[in-house]
């Protein structure tokens, strides 16, 4: 798994029509009233990428398997949902379980849709959900740094290093500021991310814009772009309406077809993952064999030993080594056998920090 991204944002902004058509289903029912998404809806997508293809074609694997990607959507939220209002709790409660924010805008006009604030203003709309994720943070943290602060006046060391993540936190979220613009102290990095607050998590911004604009976005989406950038956060320009059509053409020439045709060179899918990936710092390696040629997602920096240990746990307690090259010399050089022949096959320890599109074969004894 990759990684599980929430879709949020204010209602009617076009959150189910894009889960719809990120995960080609109807399984989200996207309709013209607020709340028409109540429990959350899970999707998973592969991750497009023609690598395993080009490994397997060498390796004679059976089977071509690319890393997934996990969407939710989750219901639309509205002023006061800190305290409760609309489906406030259940939405604060669903977004804890995600590891980035994917918030959709409207950046589209027109009166077919209802605004729930009667009007289109994208920056507006970002701070409505912005301020309700804050007042959460705020609210579970206060009271969290006044036992912190009780329990290192008795001596407690554990609270001292969960109180050096909080207060630069609490700081910020009083001055009106997400807790991830926040200086955490060195050190504290691992209790910052334990405190599981909502304003710390990656945000990505979707602008969705109309049809017309696909190619090129508009006057809001620039607007979402400067917030975002501002803001410690990225953002993706992207037309719903464009990405659900594209869901229901099954034919690859189709598709390219009607990609030209609106002056789009790939499908929003492809943006949003790979923004989704920069956001996280998040790389895929390989594993290849007869049965099956896979893509596994680790963060950035993971070690050998760790990627093992996404395979399986027998792979991370018996490491011996990892015989490791790049998927574009492995291309290259025709396969396996003659990457070997020419010397470009490389053994690594378990400290070896994997990098993106490296091909390893885990050798391990249990």
């Amino acid at each position: 798994m990759g990684f599980r991204c929430g879709i949020v944002g204010l209602p009617n902004v076009g959150k189910s029509t894009l889960f719809n058509a990120l995960t080609a289903t109807a399984a989200a029912e996207a309709s013209n009233y607020p709340f028409c998404t109540i429990e959350p809806n899970v999707g998973r997508v592969a991750v497009p990428d023609g690598r395993p293809a080009q490994i397997a074609a060498l390796t004679g694997s059976g089977a071509a398997i690319a890393t997934q990607l996990e969407f939710v959507d989750i219901a639309g939220l509205v002023r006061g949902a800190s305290k409760g209002e609309g489906l406030g709790n259940r939405f604060l409660g669903n977004i804890r379980q995600v590891d980035a924010i994917a918030h959709v805008v409207r950046c589209f006009d027109g009166s077919a849709v209802t605004h729930i604030e009667g009007s289109v203003d994208p920056v507006r709309d970002i701070e409505t959900v912005e301020t309700e994720l804050m007042l959460a943070d705020l609210e579970s943290l206060e009271g969290r740094v006044e036992n912190a602060r009780r329990r290192v006046t008795g001596g407690d060391k554990d609270a001292r290093i969960r109180l050096k993540a909080m207060e630069p936190a609490l700081a910020a979220l009083q001055a009106g500021r997400s807790a991830r613009l926040a200086e955490i102290p060195g050190g504290s990095e691992k209790a910052f991310r334990e405190l599981q607050l909502l304003t710390a998590k990656p945000v990505l911004y979707i602008a969705n814009v109309d049809e017309d604009s696909g190619a090129d976005g508009n006057d809001h989406s620039r607007r979402v772009g400067d917030f975002a950038a501002e803001n410690g956060a990225a953002s993706v320009t992207i037309a719903a309406a464009i990405e659900e059509e594209l869901a229901q053409l099954a034919d690859a020439a189709e598709r390219r077809a009607f990609l030209e045709t609106l002056g789009l060179g790939e499908p929003g899918l492809d943006r949003v993952i790979r923004a989704g990936y920069d956001l996280l710092d998040l790389i895929t390696f390989f594993t290849t064999g007869p049965k099956e040629t896979r893509a596994w997602t680790v963060p950035r920096g993971s070690t050998a030993y760790f990627a093992a240990g996404e395979i399986h746990t027998d792979f991370q307690r018996g490491f011996i080594r990892a015989e490791t090259i790049s998927c574009d010399l492995f291309v290259a050089s025709g396969g396996e056998q003659a990457a070997r022949d020419a010397g470009r096959m490389r053994s690594e320890g378990r400290d070896y920090p994997v990098r993106d599109g490296d091909i390893i074969l885990f050798r391990f004894n249990v």
